[in-house]
């Protein structure tokens, strides 16, 4: 599966130590970041991952675009909603693709939790069912 991760600043942390805990799942698929939470993933866990611009130099937008293309099976974007964001336009107009194209995200720790256990068990493949159906 392909799988985006984008953090606010003041979750990024927060989002390093879940990919750590959760490495040996998320290392069976492709990950695709934004710039720092990528970098910062990366040097944490050794996972490899596909890094794109900074969010606010555009990052949100390439994984927003990968999303629109079905390029995105699943998207963890640990936001931090006690504080207002310039870009938080396009934070929704992202989760707003993942509802139009039926992709899961989370937006925080407890909701990223049952999903990385839902994909680690098999329940998340549900494209595939569909291209099997086909």
């Amino acid at each position: 599966m392909n799988i985006a991760i984008i953090a606010h600043d003041e979750k990024k942390e927060l989002l390093v130590q879940f990919c750590i805990a959760y490495c040996g799942i998320l290392a069976k698929h492709n990950i695709c970041a934004t710039g720092t939470t990528g970098k910062m993933i990366a040097e944490a866990t050794g996972l490899e991952i596909q890094q794109f611009l900074a969010g606010s130099q555009g990052g949100d937008q390439q994984i927003a675009s990968r999303i629109s293309c079905n390029e995105i099976d699943l998207l963890i974007f640990f936001r931090d909603s006690l504080t207002a964001k310039s870009d938080e336009p396009n934070d929704t107009e992202m989760l707003r693709l993942c509802d139009a194209r039926n992709i899961p995200f989370a937006t925080n720790i407890a909701t990223a939790e049952a999903l990385i256990h839902s994909l680690n068990r098999g329940d998340l493949d549900w494209r595939e069912l569909i291209k099997q159906a086909k």
